[in-house]
């Protein structure tokens, strides 16, 4: 087995200071370093890059450092320190921006039905600002109770049922942050894939050998399928699985070494 390389040791040590932290601090860590929805009272600059360092459980960080360690090492040592963490970190944010724009998406899609209420841009961020969980789930009570006032005040008293939910699963949305290096990890992925496609690869609950060339496309094509029909195999922490994090980060990674490819990088040029 290869030894671990320097940036993918100090990458490992910085991720579990950040869990080991969270774990201490509590929620207002995740106030300042998960990414939240831009909407969000919690959104800062910085989370699209803090967020890959955050993650929701022991076997969330488990898996993803994992990973890191197989993948990340062999591609440190053929990179070099700098190329590596450029992509890495490069994978990660280009994650963040394609979870971000498919929440957009689907932002716009779940307030259509509210549409015909006319609520002004403050009144909705209020809304979907609303403090709405017991620190267990999302309360429908709790929603009722911070949005009446709301809806009052702004002259909005005719709101249906369907209206309700629509602004509920909304306000669930924006309110449910993103966290985890998974996006940069499938990043990884697709790089061991290009440089090493004959390698054999397997997964924790099937042992079977599969080449990476196969292996990969098989991964992200799961995830395509589970991001777009709503379903998940495993939830990381109370949102879910971020799929479309994971096509981002891989989108990046290919496009990446698509180009290093097509361009002969040369390693030399980040040491």
């Amino acid at each position: 087995m290869m030894n671990i390389t320097p940036t993918v040791k100090q990458l490992l040590i910085i991720n579990i200071i950040f869990f080991i932290g969270t774990q201490v601090v509590g929620q207002y860590a995740e106030y300042l370093f998960a990414l939240f929805y831009p909407e969000n009272d919690h959104f800062k600059f910085w989370q699209p890059l803090t967020h890959m360092f955050m993650h929701g459980n022991p076997m969330h960080i488990f898996f993803n450092m994992f990973a890191l360690f197989s993948f990340g090492s062999a591609l440190e040592h053929f990179w070099g320190a700098k190329k590596f963490l450029f992509f890495y970190i490069s994978c990660g944010l280009g994650a963040a921006l394609m979870q971000i724009g498919v929440n957009y998406l689907e932002m716009q899609h779940l307030l259509e039905p509210v549409k015909y209420l006319g609520l002004s841009d403050n009144t909705l961020h209020q809304i979907l600002n609303v403090t709405f969980s017991d620190g267990n789930a999302y309360r429908g009570d709790m929603f009722y109770n911070g949005i009446k006032p709301i809806l009052e005040e702004a002259g909005k008293t005719n709101l249906t049922d369907a209206g309700f939910k629509s602004l509920f699963d909304a306000a669930m949305l924006n309110q449910t942050p993103m966290v985890g290096a998974s996006g940069a990890i499938y990043g990884l992925l697709v790089a061991f894939a290009f440089m090493f496609p004959n390698a054999e690869l397997m997964m924790f609950f099937i042992p079977i050998p599969i080449k990476a060339k196969y292996f990969v496309p098989g991964l992200l094509a799961l995830d395509l399928f589970l991001g777009t029909s709503g379903k998940s195999l495993f939830g990381d922490g109370p949102g879910g699985v971020a799929h479309f994090a994971h096509i981002g980060g891989a989108i990046i990674g290919f496009l990446m070494m698509w180009y290093w490819k097509k361009n002969q990088f040369h390693n030399n040029r980040w040491n």
